[in-house]
């Protein structure tokens, strides 16, 4: 049992830090900083947030690899 729980720990662990890289966590981090700052603004929904996430990256390109 002990190595089950070790095993699903490590997965857990590669896919949260995949997830990170990738971007993908993006909502939930900005939900995250939208709670602990207190914003009197209603949070985006999942689709305004990837729409304007897009629209600044074409705005401006920095950091990007391609």
């Amino acid at each position: 049992m002990e190595t089950l729980r070790r095993a699903a720990e490590m997965l857990a662990a590669v896919n949260k830090y995949f997830t990170g890289v990738l971007g993908a966590d993006a909502y939930e981090r900005y939900l995250e900083h939208h709670r602990a700052t207190r914003c009197e603004a209603p949070a985006l929904s999942v689709k305004e947030f990837w729409r304007d996430k897009n629209q600044r990256q074409d705005t401006n390109p920095e950091g990007r690899c391609c």
